[in-house]
């Protein structure tokens, strides 16, 4: 059972596995704000066009 034991506090003592959530995470937060901006730009671009539309009928 020690061996068992042993193995297990070892194992939840690792940080490395935390670090590769900590990258995900911010990995994650980037895509989620490229997603809001890329969101932001089509609506204003799409404004836009429905403006120039609407002048030139």
């Amino acid at each position: 059972m020690s061996n068992l034991q042993a193995t297990l506090r070892q194992y939840f003592r690792q940080e490395s596995g935390a670090t590769a959530v900590e990258y995900g995470l911010v990995i994650g937060l980037i895509a989620l704000a490229i997603v809001g901006g890329i969101t932001a730009i089509a609506t204003s671009i799409n404004g836009t066009f429905a403006e120039v539309e609407t002048t030139m009928s």
